[in-house]
């Protein structure tokens, strides 16, 4: 029987949670017995993957920056009438709505699946509601990663053809099976993006708490525009002796894994990847309850806090009690690995070829 064809449409595959998602979906789906084609617009690749690679910006490269949009979607679309593409997974933001009808036109004879990453939504809708539905309302499926952003999508839109699949966790049981001695850190880890992480809460808090006072490090590893930034905040709040900043890691396990927790302070978010490994990775975690995510994989006081957003004072407080409350501490990183093992690789593969094999 002939592989059903499928093409992933990434912005890239570097440095980002929409990104490192669409690498992971192609081991998912491969898994799963479809032929993968990965589509990206731009040109980074830091995350494995596997099946086919095109890449719109190397194969346009000899040409002017305003042709150079207009050939992207030709070779797009040759490349998906040449390949025999059955299935469209669309993963990039889309915020032009020009593009996107053009992207439509271009898609067209496909079954096409929508994914929204964000619960900030000016990066997937158009600001007109009729637009939005207009693009949106005939496709096969528009899937959320999380319930927040489903209820919100069906709230503004009313669509009907709205889904709902986790993102997973892709670590092996070896990794999942290391034990590490904890250490007297937290740790952040992601991209250094203030508008959207909110260093300011996190160091603020972390500052406010003197956790350090009691030999407590804050590690933050990844990279970002916002560095600078975030080396001023740091010596602005005189924590230079306090906080460590690291690179980016593709795999961050260990550091995780040493951690006596990691903590999230986003403005906003999609679903978080970092809390989901780790909690995989036996590490409990400090988070503000924002829009959306944590609150659907974080039980407060079972496997992590949840806290108020935008409340420093919370926030610090947060800190000291898994700094000082062993028996708390214990008990959820006790409850982290087994709450999380629904979305493991295996689990969530299998509810993306239900959908796309219209399996129920």
């Amino acid at each position: 029987m002939n592989k059903q064809k499928v093409a992933i449409v990434s912005n890239s595959l570097g440095k980002g949670g929409a990104e490192r998602f669409a690498a992971l979906l192609t081991f998912m789906l491969e898994n799963s017995g479809f032929e993968v084609h990965s589509i990206i617009v731009n040109n980074a690749v830091d995350y494995l993957y596997t099946g086919t690679l095109f890449n719109l910006e190397k194969e346009s490269s000899n040409s002017f920056s305003f042709y150079r949009k207009i050939k992207k979607g030709i070779l797009l679309r040759r490349y998906l009438v040449e390949n025999n593409i059955d299935i469209i997974i669309d993963s990039r933001s889309r915020n032009v709505l020009l593009r996107e009808l053009i992207t439509r036109f271009i898609y067209r004879n496909s079954k096409i699946y929508y994914i929204v990453h964000s619960y900030n939504f000016k990066n997937y809708f158009p600001a007109s509601k009729f637009w939005a539905r207009m693009i949106y309302k005939n496709v096969e499926a528009l899937i959320c990663v999380s319930k927040a952003i489903e209820e919100k999508v069906n709230f503004l839109f009313e669509l009907k053809n709205t889904e709902t699949i986790y993102n997973p966790y892709f670590i092996d049981n070896e990794e999942l099976a290391k034990v590490s001695e904890t250490q007297k850190v937290i740790l952040y880890f992601g991209r250094f993006d203030e508008k959207v992480k909110n260093f300011t809460l996190l160091l603020e808090a972390f500052s406010q708490s003197e956790v350090f006072l009691k030999g407590y490090q804050l590690h933050l590893m990844g990279n970002g525009n916002d560095l600078n930034f975030i080396q001023q905040k740091i010596k602005a709040l005189n924590l230079n002796n306090y906080v460590e900043i690291f690179p980016f890691k593709q795999n961050p396990f260990d550091e995780v894994r040493k951690a006596k927790f990691t903590i999230l302070t986003s403005n906003y978010e999609g679903f978080p990847m970092s809390i989901v490994e780790s909690l995989a990775l036996g590490t409990p975690v400090v988070s503000v309850d924002c829009n959306s995510g944590p609150r659907e994989i974080i039980q407060n006081e079972f496997n992590g806090l949840l806290v108020q957003n935008h409340n420093i004072q919370a926030l610090a407080e947060a800190i000291n009690r898994f700094a000082d409350d062993d028996k708390l501490y214990d008990f959820c990183k006790k409850n982290t690995a087994e709450s999380v093992k629904h979305l493991s690789l295996k689990n969530i593969s299998e509810q993306w070829k239900n959908l796309l094999t219209n399996q129920k």
